[in-house]
C-alpha cells in the first residue's frame, strides 16, 4: 500500500503513475543492484564500495548512494572525526532485499558464459 495525502492505494510497479515505479528503477538499475549486493556483508567505507564495484565512477557511486539512502535502503553514518569517515549500511528494508537480488547476481554470474555467447551469436 502507497500513502498519498489521505489514502491508501494498492501499489503497482506496472502502472506509469505509480510511486513505487520510480523506486523499482532505482532498485533495478545496473548501479542499484551492485550497490545493494555489494553492502549485503556488511557495513563499508566509499572506497571500499568504490573497488568493489568496478567501473563505476564516483559521481555514479554517490548518486546511488543518496538515492538508495533517500528510498530506505541505505543507511549512511558520518563520523565526526578527522579525516571524515563515513560508513555505508544496509538498512532492514535494504537487507530484506538484497536477500531477493543475491539469489540473481549469483544466476546471472553462474550462467555468464552461455548468456553472452547467446547476445554475441545474434549481433552477427
Amino acid at each position: 500500500m502507497i500513502t498519498t495525502d489521505s489514502t491508501l492505494v494498492a501499489a503497482d510497479v506496472y502502472s506509469a503513475d505509480c510511486g513505487s515505479r520510480e523506486i523499482f528503477g532505482h532498485v533495478t538499475s545496473k548501479w542499484g543492484v551492485l550497490v545493494l549486493a555489494a553492502l549485503a556483508p556488511g557495513t563499508q567505507r566509499w572506497a571500499e564500495l568504490r573497488r568493489r564495484i568496478g567501473g563505476i565512477s564516483e559521481k555514479m557511486l554517490a548518486q546511488t548512494l543518496r538515492t538508495l539512502e533517500e528510498d530506505g535502503f541505505v543507511h549512511r553514518e558520518a563520523h565526526p572525526v578527522i579525516p571524515p569517515r563515513v560508513d555505508y549500511s544496509l538498512t532492514p528494508l535494504g537487507a530484506e532485499l538484497a536477500e531477493r537480488l543475491l539469489p540473481v547476481v549469483d544466476w546471472i554470474e553462474e550462467h555468464a558464459v552461455p548468456l553472452i555467447q547467446a547476445r554475441d551469436a545474434r549481433k552477427r
